[in-house]
């Protein structure tokens, strides 16, 4: 007997992200304030950290829904996710005008100019973060709650 697997499933999905809120506020607590970085970032962390352990936990209710007709692995699965994370963010971030995109690179709070040949590492390395992080660490909670 399985009761509640989605419940289950919310929760360990919700785990990760939810840890490393309190480092991200840290950041950017030292960052604006001890630092006195001169941009708002503000604007660009709070809807984020509102919405990924949320995105994190339907995804992985979605892997185990999905999971006995697809067979698709736990870890690439979890790498899927910044493939929709990242241009949902961009979309949303130049609607509001914290994202600027250029023809060489993205400008975020019309202050700090990353060029594209950046950012083209920095995603795959978020993908492969992605991927360790869903298939160890979110495995061994799915395994542990009795769902994977």
């Amino acid at each position: 007997m399985n009761p509640h697997p989605y419940l289950r499933a919310f929760l360990a999905g919700a785990f990760v992200p939810t840890l490393g809120l309190p480092l991200m506020l840290t950041g950017f607590v030292v960052t604006r304030l001890v630092l006195q970085f001169p941009f708002p970032m503000e604007r660009g962390l709070v809807f984020p950290m509102a919405l990924v352990p949320s995105l994190w936990a339907l995804w992985n209710m979605l892997w185990l829904g999905s999971h006995t007709r697809s067979h698709l692995p736990l870890g690439l699965h979890g790498a899927l996710l910044p493939l929709l994370l990242v241009p949902s963010g961009a979309i949303l971030g130049s609607c509001l005008g914290i994202l600027s995109l250029g023809s060489r690179g993205v400008t975020w709070f019309h202050a700090v100019y990353v060029p594209y040949a950046w950012i083209a590492p920095c995603f795959l390395a978020a993908l492969a973060g992605y991927y360790l992080l869903w298939k160890y660490v979110v495995g061994f909670l799915n395994r542990t709650l009795g769902i994977a």
